[in-house]
Parts: structure tokens; C-alpha cells; sequence
């Protein structure tokens, strides 16, 4: 009778701590189950992507998004009504996060490069700091121009020269677009 009444009270806390923390095998499958419905709904809607996705101990799931032709509210409703349509809350308590990049955030992928041709972007690298336009990318570099005042060869004053930099993606370590107001 004591076993069986310490077995209902590990049961009983079991249920309880359940919220709390879950263990990391189970946070795997429900990645792995996410990463499933995630690449689904890309295949859906090829001009959005992925940028971030995290699960907490919590199950907290966070996942950030960012489109070819920005984001919408109805986007993200799309993302979350596809993982939570497909997962079931009796089985898996978990909360769910789907959110947009916002204007200020650092730019991740290559692909949100592209979207931001002709604006003016800050780039933060290991050797410098450059603030350009952003005119072209690659698939391995972008191309940077912006003017800059320099000393005249021969004689006083100043001349206004424009300079150029290609920069390697594995070189930037932050890079955000330059908001104008």
C-alpha cells in the first residue's frame, strides 16, 4: 500500500513539474516535428523564410520569419496556424511565437540582402566599420559604395571621392539596414 501511494504522489508531481521543464528528447522530437511543418509551409510560400527557431526547456517555441516582399501579419498567422494545427496541445503543452524581423534587426540570411539593394546599410566587421549603399550581392559577398571626404592631392581643401568595398558574408559580424525617418 505505501508503494502505491508513493507511486500516485510521482505521478501526481510528474503532472505537475511536466510544465515546468521537459526533457531535452522530447524538446528534440518536437523540433524535429516543427522543422517538418516549417519546411512545409516554405514549400507553400516560397517568398518566405526562415531567419531564427528555438525552443526553451519550457517549450516556448520561437520561431522569426522574413519574406522577399517583407512580412505581413497574415504571414505569421499562416506559419502559426500550421504548427499549431498539427500539434496536439493534450499531448504537448507549449506556447508559440511567430514573428516578423523587425526594421531594426541585424540582417542574417544572404537572401535579406537582396531586398534592401539601394538602402543605406551598416556593416560591422572584425577589422572596420563601413556605412554604404548596398548595391549588389552574391551568394558570398556584398558590394558597398558611399562617398567619403578626402584631402585634395595637390593644394588645400577637400574633394569628394567615391569608394567601393566588396565584403565577404563570413567577415560581417553584424550588418543592419540604416533607417530614415
Amino acid at each position: 500500500n505505501k508503494t502505491l501511494n508513493w507511486m500516485k504522489f510521482l505521478l501526481i508531481n510528474d503532472n505537475i513539474m511536466r510544465g515546468l521543464r521537459v526533457p531535452s528528447f522530447y524538446r528534440k522530437m518536437l523540433k524535429d516535428k516543427i522543422d517538418l511543418l516549417l519546411l512545409d509551409c516554405f514549400d507553400q510560400r516560397t517568398d518566405l523564410f526562415l531567419i531564427d527557431f528555438s525552443i526553451s526547456e519550457n517549450n516556448e517555441i520561437k520561431i522569426k520569419i522574413d519574406g522577399d516582399n517583407g512580412v505581413k501579419v497574415e504571414d505569421c498567422m499562416f506559419i502559426s496556424r500550421a504548427i499549431e494545427g498539427n500539434i496536439d496541445r493534450d499531448e504537448i503543452d507549449f506556447s508559440l511565437e511567430v514573428a516578423s524581423c523587425g526594421a531594426s534587426s541585424p540582417l542574417i540570411s544572404a537572401r535579406q540582402y537582396i531586398k534592401h539593394f539601394g538602402r543605406t546599410i551598416s556593416v560591422r566587421t572584425s577589422d572596420d566599420n563601413y556605412e554604404g549603399k548596398l548595391i549588389s550581392s552574391t551568394d558570398k559577398s556584398i558590394h558597398l559604395v558611399w562617398k567619403e571626404r578626402q584631402p585634395k592631392p595637390i593644394g588645400k581643401g577637400k574633394i569628394t571621392v567615391e569608394k567601393s568595398i566588396d565584403i565577404d558574408f563570413n567577415q560581417i559580424k553584424e550588418a543592419k539596414v540604416k533607417v530614415k525617418f
